[in-house]
C-alpha cells in the first residue's frame, strides 16, 4: 500500500512530535511510532530541562561554559549558543502546549541544580518530567486534525534512489530521502510511505547494552537506517552511562535515580558504607556524570561489589518524598524506605551523545531528511552531555528544523517512480531463537567489551564477533519476511558496530571515551 503524506515523522518522542505540531498547519503529517505513543525516552526522563530562567544570578555565558566544560571543550560552539539562547523561548512554547513545571512559594520556577551545572536552572515537575511533558505533547498532537498517527508501525528502510536501482555510495552528491517503508505489525505487511520532508526522531540506542535506563524500544533504529542509506554518523563512541540506576538484578530497563537527587543532597557510598568521591573528584557527587560513572565502575572493580550505594538518609524525609515521590515508591516496592536504607545503585547505559550529523538547521547529510533528538548528533554534547540539555537540545532543534523544512517544502515533490517493498522469495522466521540468541549476545558483547572503560583488545574483539552476528543477521534478513524483531535486531548489530568503529578510531581518553591504552586526551 502506498501512503503520501507532506511530512514524515519516524518517532514520537519530544522531538518528533513538537515538529510535527510545528509544521502541521501547513501539510498532512505522518506519525510513526512502533509502540505507542508513551512509549518513548521522553516519557522516562525525570530530572528535568535546562533553561536560563532565574537572569538575577545566572546567564546564557555560564550555561554556555558549563556545556563546553561537560563536552570536554569538542562540543561544537555555535550548537551550544543556539540551544542555549533559543532554550527559553521553547520552554515558554512547552508551558503554551499545557506542560506544567513546579513553581515554589513565591510563584517563581522550583530551579534544581545538577551534576556540572553552575547555577540553579533545571525546570522540573516532581520526578517525572519527561511524563508532564511527553502528556501535554500527546494530547496536542491527538487533537491535530493534520497530523495521523500510525501506532505499532515500524520503519524498516528510508527510501532514497537506491531503492531505483541508483548506485548511491558514501560519497555520492545529492542522495535524497523520499519517505520510508514502514512495516504495518497488525497486517505484517510493508507499505510505503512517500513524503516530500522526512524527520528521524527515533531517540536513543541503550537496548544494545543488556543494563540500560533506557526503554527497550532504544534499538537505535535511525541509526542505522541513516548509516545504510550513506548518511554521515558521527561520535558514536560517547556513550553516557548514568552513574546511578538502581540495583535490581533482572530488571530491564533498569530504574533510573535521578541526578537531581545528588543535587538535592544524597551521597554516594561504596557497599562498606565509605563516602568515596573524594578520592575521585572536589565536586564530589556532583562532578558531570562520565567521572562518577568510571569513580563507581572503579569502586566496584576495585571492591568486587554488584554495586554502590546512595544515601539521603540525612535529609528530612517529608521533603525526599516530596520531592521525589516515584524513586519512593518503586524504592518502598521492593523494600527499600530511602528515607531510613541506602538506595543500591549501579551505572547503566543512558545517553547517546552522538547520532546523525546534522547542521544547525537540523538537516543531514540526505537531502529532504531532517534528524533530531537522541538520533542526531548536533555537536552540542561533545564528548559528554551536560545533564538536563537533552530534552532542550530536541525542541529547539525541532524548531530549527520545522522552520526550515516549512521554507522549503513548495520546491518538493512526490517521487511516484518508487517501487514497493518486495518480499518475493521471503518466508516467516520461525526459529525466533536465532534472533533473541543474537540480541543477547549483542548486548553481552557491548557490555563486556565496549563499556564504560575499554581497551584496544577489547574493541577489537567485539568488532570480530559483531562482524560474525552482522553477516548472520543479514543472511537471516533477506531470507524472512520483515518483522519488528529481525529488523531491531539488524539496527542492533549496525549501531553495536558504530560505536565500536568510532572507539577504535579515536587514540585518546576523552569525555565519555575512556581507553587504557590512551589514557589521556590530546592537547
Amino acid at each position: 500500500m502506498i501512503k503520501e503524506f507532506d511530512f514524515l515523522v519516524i518517532g514520537s518522542g519530544i522531538a518528533g512530535m513538537s515538529f510535527a505540531l510545528k509544521v502541521a498547519h501547513k501539510g498532512r503529517v505522518a506519525l510513526i511510532c512502533k509502540t505507542e505513543l508513551e512509549e518513548a525516552n521522553t516519557f522516562f526522563a525525570q530530572g528535568g530541562i535546562a533553561s536560563v530562567t532565574n537572569t538575577l544570578v545566572d546567564n546564557f555565558d555560564k550555561h554556555i561554559e558549563d556545556t563546553m566544560i561537560a563536552g570536554d571543550w569538542i562540543s561544537d560552539r555555535a550548537a551550544v549558543e543556539k540551544v542555549v539562547r533559543e532554550a527559553p523561548g521553547q520552554i515558554k512554547e512547552l508551558i503554551d502546549w499545557g506542560v506544567e513545571f513546579d513553581k515554589n512559594d513565591r510563584g517563581d520556577f522550583d530551579l534544581h541544580k545538577e551534576g556540572g551545572h553552575s547555577e540553579f536552572r533545571i525546570l522540573h515537575h516532581k520526578d517525572n518530567t519527561g511524563a508532564e511533558i511527553q502528556e501535554s505533547l500527546i494530547r496536542a498532537v491527538k487533537t491535530h486534525p493534520n497530523i495521523e498517527i500510525f501506532n505499532r508501525h515500524f520503519a524498516v528502510e528510508i527510501i532514497t534512489q537506491h531503492h531505483m536501482g541508483i548506485i548511491v555510495t558514501r560519497h555520492t552528491p545529492g542522495i535524497k530521502c523520499f519517505g520510508a517503508y514502514v512495516l504495518n505489525e497488525d497486517t505484517g505487511e510493508v507499505d510505503t510511505f512517500l513524503s516530500k520532508v522526512t524527520l528521524m526522531a527515533t531517540g536513543g540506542v541503550g537496548a544494545v547494552y543488556r543494563n540500560t535506563t533506557n526503554p527497550l524500544v532504544a534499538t537505535g533504529d535511525g541509526i542505522a537506517m541513516v548509516y545504510r542509506a550513506k548518511g554521515f554518523v558521527q561520535d558514536m563512541e560517547f556513550i553516557q552511562f548514568h552513574p546511578t540506576a538502581l540495583y535490581h538484578p533482572g530488571d530491564r530497563p533498569c530504574f533510573l535515580i535521578t541526578e537531581a537527587m545528588r543535587g538535592y543532597g544524597a551521597v554516594l557510598r561504596n557497599m562498606g558504607g565509605e563516602e568515596f568521591m573524594q578520592k575521585y573528584d572536589p565536586r564530589l557527587s556532583l562532578a558531570p556524570r562520565d567521572i562518577v560513572a568510571r569513580a563507581i565502575d572503579s569502586e566496584m572493580k576495585q571492591r568486587g561489589d554488584d554495586h554502590v550505594y546512595l544515601d539521603v538518609t540525612h535529609k528530612n524525609p517529608e521533603e525526599t518524598k516530596k520531592h521525589f515521590p516515584n524513586i519512593y515508591e518503586k524504592c518502598l516496592s521492593l523494600g527499600i524506605d530511602i528515607t531510613k536504607d541506602y538506595i543500591p545503585v549501579a551505572p547503566a547505559a543512558h545517553y547517546l551523545c552522538g547520532g546523525i550529523k546534522v547542521n544547525l538547521n537540523g538537516e543531514s547529510s540526505i537531502n529532504r531528511l531532517y534528524a533530531v533528538g537522541e538520533c542526531s548528533c548536533t555537536g552540542l554534547h561533545g564528548g559528554n552531555r551536560l545533564a538536563s540539555n537533552s530534552l532542550i537540545e530536541a525542541v529547539v532543534y525541532a524548531d530549527a528544523a520545522a522552520k526550515h523544512a516549512l521554507s522549503e517544502l513548495d520546491r518538493y515533490e512526490f517521487n511516484h517512480e518508487i517501487p514497493e517493498w518486495n518480499a518475493e522469495g521471503t518466508v516467516t522466521n520461525e526459529e525466533m531463537v536465532l534472533i533473541t540468541q543474537s540480541m543477547k549476545e549483542v548486548n553481552q558483547i557491548m557490555g563486556a567489551y565496549v563499556g564504560i572503560v575499554r581497551s584496544d583488545l577489547r574493541l577489537k574483539r567485539a568488532w570480530v564477533r559483531l562482524d560474525m552476528i552482522y553477516e548472520e543477521t543479514e543472511d537471516l534478513f533477506k531470507r524472512s519476511k520483515a518483522s519488528r524483531a529481525i529488523c531491531e535486531l539488524r539496527n542492533m548489530v549496525n549501531v553495536g558496530y558504530l560505536i565500536t568503529r568510532q572507539a577504535i578510531e579515536r587514540k585518546e581518553s576523552r569525555g565519555l571515551h575512556y581507553t587504557i591504552d590512551y589514557p589521556h586526551a590530546k592537547k
